[in-house]
């Protein structure tokens, strides 16, 4: 029996990407999983996909800037599922440009999903996880945070705030908690669909396209920090392409 099996995995932003892979992954071995994004019908579509092959998913349509709708999410998996061990906090944006075109509006946006509704997810959880006296929270950031280059300040600013943020709540965690921060680099997935800047745009996929790595392999490292036994704390997993700088 695998260290993932009867766990119950909420996971946001799982309609694409690493989401939808590791909600995969983690349904294939076993996990109860509860699902939420902005799309629905792709919600739905995943769901479906999962419970012909033998797993168990639920879904609602959450936007983690929406506090109400993280704590609903939450309270999915307790209404079907009677827990929550894991919460998978992956949804992000990265409009990334340069901080001289002003582009408020949109270092908001990454602010309230990137930042905001990571806390929100915590917010959610956490009393969840102290009623229960165990659970996991895996936040995904990135590489960005890591090797700071133009064009990404505001991104990496509000990865590295989730990064700090994650170890505070690991060492005020206690024994009964665990806390998991996974730092992907280029991964195969339709992330910089939302860049504002064509020229930007097109150089990252062109980048992705040249090295970026499949979202199983980033759902595989959450998948191990997931299974390990009671009493092991995975703190931070890199996870890029061998050719990334």
């Amino acid at each position: 029996m695998s260290g993932i099996e009867g766990k119950v995995v909420v996971i946001t932003g799982a309609s694409s990407g690493i989401g939808e892979a590791t909600a995969l992954l983690l349904a294939e071995r076993g996990a109860k999983v509860v699902l939420g994004a902005r799309r629905p019908e792709r919600l739905e579509a995943l769901a479906a996909r999962i419970a012909e092959s033998g797993g168990e998913a639920v879904w609602a349509r959450t936007d983690v800037k929406r506090r109400a709708d993280l704590a609903a999410l939450v309270q999915l998996a307790r209404d079907r599922f009677g827990k929550t061990d894991v919460l998978v906090s992956n949804a992000g944006v990265g409009l990334i440009s340069p901080l001289d075109d002003l582009r408020v509006e949109d270092w908001e946006e990454m602010i309230d999903v990137n930042l905001k509704g990571v806390l929100y997810g915590i917010a959610a959880a956490l009393p969840v996880f102290r009623e229960q006296g165990f659970g996991h929270f895996v936040n995904v950031v990135s590489t960005s945070g890591l090797r700071i280059v133009p064009l990404q300040s505001v991104y990496a600013g509000t990865k590295n705030a989730v990064r700090t943020i994650s170890e505070g709540l690991r060492q005020e965690a206690g024994d009964g908690l665990r806390v998991t921060v996974v730092s992907p680099g280029f991964v195969r997935t339709d992330f910089a669909q939302a860049m504002p800047l064509p020229e930007v745009k097109a150089r990252i996929v062109d980048r992705m396209e040249e090295i970026a790595i499949p979202p199983a392999a980033v759902a595989r490292a959450i998948a191990f920090a997931v299974e390990q036994p009671d009493g092991v704390d995975v703190g931070d997993i890199v996870v890029r392409p061998t050719a990334q700088d």
